[in-house]
């Protein structure tokens, strides 16, 4: 068994159930352009910046519309009043409160610009648990590119493979697995078999064991 000296969170999907909403906008915006797009199509954007996911779509858009301003008009139908709700994941905030007690460091590692991570962690009261934030605005290259993990843990000075660290997409686990850490996958947005290079897989936080130790 392993004790963690650290413990990094993905946020969307993994802390929260955001993903209803996400792909709800990315459908939104590619409908909006009669792009087609299908449910296949945007379980491949789970775990991945904006950014990266536009730059391999834009070719299919108006001509005149860049990536940053596509992704302006998909974040303003991510909040738009029609859209699913935003709920912790069952077990995250009694996991995280437990970890903030027992004084382990933590973080959070987004594919989310910071604006976006910061307005959810404060919107299910967690937001001062964490140590350290690393989003897409904090690294050149996003998952499955292991920056952000690494950036994190050099953070806290803590060695990746020290750390724990909790996904739910395929890209996620990748970039977990890159920076030597050790990885449990939630199966809220994708099929077990879409989880297979993660060390573990859980449904959510109430299967996590505590005191926290896992193979």
């Amino acid at each position: 068994m392993s004790i963690f000296q650290a413990v990094l969170f993905d946020l969307d999907g993994t802390l929260v159930d955001s993903e209803p909403r996400s792909r709800a906008a990315w459908a939104k915006l590619f409908h909006t352009h009669s792009v087609p797009c299908d449910a296949a199509l945007l379980a491949t954007f789970s775990g991945r910046r904006g950014h990266d996911v536009m730059a391999e779509h834009a070719h299919a858009f108006p001509a005149a519309r860049s990536i940053d301003s596509l992704l302006e008009e998909a974040f303003g139908y991510y909040f738009g009043p029609d859209m699913p709700s935003i709920v912790a994941v069952p077990g995250a905030i009694e996991l995280v409160s437990r970890l903030r007690e027992t004084h382990v460091p933590m973080g959070i590692v987004s594919s989310g610009l910071r604006d976006h991570v910061q307005s959810i962690l404060e919107g299910i009261g967690i937001a001062h648990h964490f140590d350290v934030l690393v989003t897409s605005d904090d690294v050149q290259h996003g998952k499955p590119s292991p920056e952000g993990y690494l950036k994190a843990c050099a953070k806290l000075r803590i060695d990746p493979t020290r750390a724990l660290a909790f996904e739910d997409a395929p890209a996620g686990i990748a970039a977990a697995k890159a920076a030597g850490m050790t990885c449990v996958a939630l199966t809220t947005t994708q099929r077990l078999q879409a989880l297979e290079h993660a060390d573990a897989v859980v449904t959510d936080f109430t299967q996590i064991p505590w005191p926290l130790a896992l193979p």
